[in-house]
């Protein structure tokens, strides 16, 4: 995984997203990086989601605040919104690494290390872990900004065949 240090730097100083040309396509607002992903989808949208880094074939790095209205009664964000937040990673690393959006999840599972609180964000870096034919696996970890892991996750996709 990269430097959690260099990522959160970023997250810190970036003043803003970056809108991304797509040729004939209308500007789009993914992320900062110059890469056709299509239209983001609403959950990734309504998350308020940042793209902020990406190896193609490789990983994302991704920023999401933590908002008041993801919050469980004890006041951190609540474990399926983390979960929803890695999703958020995992969707777009998958489309890049297979080079198609044919693919469907088979399972997220995600480990929870400590709470995140309103006002902070949830930086996350997705990994592919490997990739065959049929199959890619990824693991991500999701750090607040004063760099303390919160969570870990991993996921597998399946790779469709195309029509």
């Amino acid at each position: 995984m990269q430097n959690i240090e260099n990522i959160v730097d970023t997250v810190l100083f970036e003043s803003e997203d970056l809108i991304v040309s797509r040729g004939n396509d209308e500007n789009k607002k993914y992320g900062m990086a110059d890469i056709d992903l299509g239209t983001p989808p609403h959950c990734y949208t309504s998350m308020q989601t940042r793209l902020l880094d990406v190896i193609p074939e490789s990983s994302v790095t991704i920023a999401i605040p933590v908002l008041e209205s993801y919050c469980n009664p004890a006041g951190s964000m609540q474990g399926g919104y983390i979960s929803a937040a890695f999703d958020n990673a995992f969707g777009p690393l998958c489309i890049l690494a297979t080079g198609t959006p044919r693919t469907t999840a088979l399972n997220i599972n995600t480990s929870y290390h400590r709470p995140i609180f309103p006002g902070d964000e949830l930086i996350i870096t997705a990994t592919v872990q490997s990739k065959g034919r049929t199959m890619i696996h990824i693991l991500a970890e999701a750090y607040n900004r004063e760099k303390q892991l919160i969570a870990t996750a991993n996921t597998q996709y399946l790779i469709l065949n195309e029509k």
